[in-house]
């Protein structure tokens, strides 16, 4: 797919003016977000050759579950990168998950959670943790957020940088559960060749 760079907050299509800075017309200066292609091997070693940040994705992957996006938000340094999974719902049906790993304010979380605001942090202050899962061998609590009935939002950190989860329908959270380990794409360099792929998710 060959689309223009859009705002990683509102998914409005954004503009480079004579110094280099992308501007959308809602939100103002913005890390762009690149356009997502139909997964592949060559795709992935591209994204992680160019990836700067962390790209999350469960591992091993779940039963009859596969990677079915990647993506990176920022033009020169990179502010957010996104992998999306899909595969069967817990409960029934279809199901697919999105992973956000973003600097703060760069608002990509928050478009696909459907949240108001983008200080998170003020969000989740003071309440106790939903579950803890393990990314890159570390611990990290994560958070419920819930302002969506269609679809299951947790965010906590990880790295030094936000890490949202977004699962669709809304059952699609009870797949995030203590001890789930995530690792970075980065590290499955010379695996790349065994990770599940599917189409393009409709969630991107």
């Amino acid at each position: 797919m060959d689309r223009a760079k859009r705002c990683p907050r509102c998914g409005t299509p954004v503009r480079c003016d004579e110094q280099g800075r992308w501007w959308c017309s809602v939100d103002g200066v913005v890390a762009p977000l690149g356009a997502y292609e139909e997964p592949s091997v060559h795709v992935l070693l591209k994204h992680i050759t160019d990836a700067q940040l962390p790209t999350w994705l469960p591992w091993p992957m779940p039963a009859n579950w596969s990677v079915s996006g990647v993506g990176r938000a920022g033009d020169g340094p990179e502010q957010a990168t996104v992998l999306a999974c899909s595969g069967p719902d817990p409960i029934a049906g279809d199901a697919d998950l999105v992973l956000v790993c973003e600097e703060p304010g760069v608002g990509l979380g928050t478009f696909y959670a459907g949240a108001v605001g983008l200080d998170v942090g003020r969000q989740i202050s003071g309440f106790p943790a939903a579950t803890r899962i393990l990314a890159g061998q570390h611990v990290a609590p994560l958070w419920w957020v819930g302002e969506r009935d269609d679809r299951d939002v947790l965010v906590g950190e990880a790295s030094g940088r936000w890490l949202w989860i977004i699962g669709w329908p809304a059952t699609a959270g009870a797949m995030i559960r203590d001890g789930l380990t995530f690792v970075d794409l980065r590290t499955l360099l010379g695996q790349l060749d065994v990770i599940p792929l599917s189409g393009l998710s409709r969630r991107l």
